[in-house]
This record gives structure tokens, C-alpha cells and sequence, in this order.
């Protein structure tokens, strides 16, 4: 775990791979809790037995499920206490470029992208490559932008 406490270590570490979470499992509970949160019950999600037969062989995770996973992910690899507030800014890219299948686990590899500072602070870009277990492509690749407010 890295803890980053003042604005210059931030800084220092662009372009760095911070670290790698531990394996996560994704199980049909968490995906059908998701289902519910969002009210999105699409039956590749939630339906086992029509997903037994469908493109997947079983039910898949959904992306966004697998994209809201990294900021507890990312809690395993490093923390931010740095002075003032820190606010998500919004997301540049994401792409899923393999589907997540229940019981399977995953694990995100956490980046700093650049960082720029504004008039507030500064603004943080964060690369995120979530990896599935014996999978040749990853769950997800994101990169987000975070303000981190002096």
C-alpha cells in the first residue's frame, strides 16, 4: 500500500504503475445486488439457466459493475491524504474488452496518468487495467480524472 500525504509525491509519481489489488471474486450475489441497484436485470446478468445457453455459457458481470469495483481496488494499492477534498471529475475513456463471468476473479493494476495543476489544486488522471483470472484480454481498461482541491 502506497500513501501519498503531500501534493509533490503525487507529482513524482506520473507515469507510475502504483501497485496491483488482490484477486477478487465476482459472484452471482454481488452481480444480482448490482442488478438491483441499478435496475438492470438484463438475463446475461441474472437468469442462470438462460445464460447456461447464451453467447457466455453462464451469467457475466456487468461492465459497469466491473468499473465500480476499482475504487475499492484501488483502496488495496494506494490512498490519497493529500490536504483538502478530492472529487471525482469524471472518466476519458473505458472499454470492456472482455466479459467478466461469475466465479471469476479479477484484480485491478492502479496507474497515475498525469498530473496538472489548476487553479484549485491540481487535476489527477488515474489508469486503471482490470485483469480477469487466466484470461488473455483484461475486464476493463478506464482511466479517470480525480480533482485533488489545496
Amino acid at each position: 500500500m502506497r500513501t501519498f500525504t503531500t501534493f509533490d509525491e503525487v507529482i513524482k509519481a506520473a507515469g507510475e504503475e502504483i501497485g496491483t489489488s488482490d484477486w477478487l471474486e465476482i459472484t452471482q450475489e454481488r452481480v444480482d445486488t448490482f442488478a438491483e441497484a441499478t435496475g438492470d436485470h438484463q438475463w446475461i446478468h441474472v437468469d442462470v439457466e438462460r445464460a447456461k445457453e447464451g453467447p457466455f455459457g453462464g451469467t457475466i458481470a456487468h461492465g459497469y459493475l466491473t468499473l465500480s469495483l476499482v475504487p475499492g481496488l484501488t483502496d488495496q494499492v494506494m490512498t490519497l491524504e493529500t490536504p483538502g477534498a478530492k472529487l471525482n471529475y469524471g472518466v476519458n475513456k473505458v472499454r470492456f474488452p472482455s466479459p467478466v463471468p461469475v466465479g471469476s476473479r479479477v484484480r485491478a493494476h492502479v496507474s497515475i496518468g498525469e498530473v496538472t495543476e489548476i487553479p484549485a489544486g491540481y487535476q489527477l488522471t488515474m489508469k486503471y487495467v482490470v485483469e480477469i483470472e487466466n484470461a488473455d484480454k483484461p475486464a476493463c481498461v478506464a482511466e479517470s480524472v480525480v480533482l485533488l482541491l489545496s
